[in-house]
């Protein structure tokens, strides 16, 4: 396993400035959760220019919407949401200060130059681990949107939450790298053999 760098939120831009693509990290401090209805929200809040319900500044957005816990747990499975569905809501809350984003799968292009420009960071947590992510989850909180259920914001207390940067404030770009290389690899043609009579 690769050795992974620390991060404690909420990040700051030194912080930031040092993750490149491709790099283990691990998070420890607050983290928040928010999905599409959440995200909608807040987004109707800052066009009203009404305050949000939490401070975006430094902070960090697991999408996810977490299953109920069982009982004596802090939280259900907690795997995450896929980042393109966010893409709309994206760029304003980078605008708000929002300095790193857990999800899975790549971003757009205009998020991807936006990541850049406001010196942020987009890593993905492994899909389909919800049900191990949660051990590094401590305690979650419901701190605003409660009648959205399990699309409510939430406030995470992590300890080691695992996950790898994708895009960074350097404009790199993980999954469109690899795709890179793998094209101009030389790779053996595979070889095709009929089947049946």
């Amino acid at each position: 396993m690769a050795d992974s760098v620390r991060l404690t939120t909420p990040l700051t831009d030194d912080v930031i400035e040092g993750l490149t693509i491709g790099t283990h990290v691990t998070f420890t401090g607050v983290i928040y959760t928010a999905r599409d209805a959440a995200h909608k929200r807040m987004i109707e809040l800052m066009k009203r220019g009404e305050p949000l319900p939490i401070d975006l500044r430094g902070q960090v957005i697991y999408y996810v919407g977490p299953t109920p816990p069982r009982p004596g747990a802090v939280i259900g499975s907690a795997g995450p949401t896929t980042a393109m569905r966010l893409d709309p809501y994206t760029i304003p809350m980078l605008e708000a200060g929002l300095k790193g984003i857990i999800g899975k799968g790549g971003r757009g292009p205009a998020v991807r130059e936006a990541i850049r420009q406001h010196h942020a960071v987009y890593c993905i947590a492994v899909g389909g681990t919800g049900a191990l992510l949660n051990r590094h989850i401590k305690s979650a909180e419901v701190v605003a949107f409660e009648d959205l259920g399990t699309e409510a914001i939430r406030r995470l207390v992590v300890e080691d939450f695992p996950a790898i940067v994708v895009n960074d404030c350097h404009g790199g770009d993980l999954l469109e790298e690899g795709k890179r290389q793998y094209r101009t690899s030389s790779r053996p043609i595979p070889a095709v053999r009929a089947l049946g009579g």
